[in-house]
């Protein structure tokens, strides 16, 4: 079974305080379900009209963990605390097997 992984690229951050609150929560939240943060970080170099801002990649062992996690209670208080405060690309995409 392909694993499954969360990318986040944020474009913009607006508010602080709310991702400092939503950080709090999502991390628990994420690793609870099974998640494990790969990449927490800025961009050092980007091509191709990328955005020098904050990736996020964490891995599920499969796909339908990766669904769930986002759309568990936990993570959707994680969500709520974070409201507006950012605009990210949020994706989910499978691994090669």
């Amino acid at each position: 079974m392909a694993k499954a992984y969360w990318v986040s690229c944020y474009r913009a951050v607006h508010d602080t305080t709310a991702l400092g609150e939503y950080a709090k929560l999502a991390g628990p939240a994420i690793q609870g379900s099974g998640g494990r943060f790969l990449v927490r970080g800025t961009a050092e170099k980007v091509y191709d009209h990328g955005v020098v801002g904050r990736t996020v990649i964490v891995e599920f062992d499969s796909m339908e963990k990766a669904v769930a996690a986002r759309e568990s209670p936990a993570y959707a208080e994680a969500l709520r605390a974070l409201g507006n405060g950012v605009e990210r690309d949020f994706r989910i995409v499978e691994g090669v097997a």
